[in-house]
């Protein structure tokens, strides 16, 4: 038979990622979204689920099922329905640096970055004997051989540069259209394993710790 009440349901999604500054605590507001009864958001969203310690780490693992016991201590009669994954990755940052970003240190990495991709290209180059090519190129569009097709190597560098920005699809902050860039797919891919990672290494902790008190 079917009850008359039904409990009120909370849903809940935790997110991803979140960034928390050091020394301050974790509550659900936090690491997760709700929906539920105007008047109960509030006293959930203030809800307390940690207090980072030093040996916790940069990274620190909220699991759902650590988060299920705090709200049914607080609502003991609500219908709790989870959303998506199962857990959050809680990042402990420290102090902002004050003071704008080192102007020195841009020009350096950028010095590094502009040399680094030159020797790369002019390597690669040097490997297939690209300046014979070219040689060769010009010598079957003109019938005459030039050991210096300056015209012909300064389309070839502007082409180098113009196809690497479309590629990238990114010109300083305009991008062409919506599309992610081939290193922001890189980047994506590259912080979902680091997540995975973490997941998994906080498991394993928190599997030696219940069989070490075991």
């Amino acid at each position: 038979m079917n009850s008359d009440h039904t409990a009120p349901a909370i849903y809940i999604q935790l997110k991803n990622r979140v960034t928390v500054p050091k020394g301050q605590s974790v509550l659900l507001r936090d690491v997760a979204y709700l929906i539920t009864r105007q008047e109960w958001r509030e006293p959930l969203y203030s809800l307390l689920l940690l207090q980072p310690r030093e040996s916790d780490g940069n990274l620190i693992l909220v699991d759902l099922l650590t988060v299920i016991p705090k709200i049914q201590e607080l609502y003991p009669h609500a219908d709790i329905q989870p959303i998506g994954e199962g857990r959050t990755i809680v990042q402990i940052a420290g102090p902002a640096t004050a003071g704008k970003p080192s102007i020195a240190l841009f020009v350096l990495v950028w010095l590094l970055l502009f040399f680094g991709s030159a020797l790369t290209i002019m390597n690669f180059h040097a490997d297939v004997s690209m300046q014979e090519v070219q040689i060769r190129i010009v010598e079957m569009l003109t019938g005459h051989r030039d050991e210096h097709p300056y015209l012909f190597q300064i389309a070839y560098s502007l082409g180098i540069g113009l196809g690497m920005v479309i590629f990238f699809n990114h010109l300083f902050k305009k991008k062409w259209n919506e599309e992610p860039t081939p290193l922001e797919v890189e980047m994506f891919l590259y912080q979902k394993n680091i997540d995975q990672y973490v997941i998994n290494e906080e498991y394993r902790k928190m599997k030696r710790r219940r069989e070490g008190g075991a």
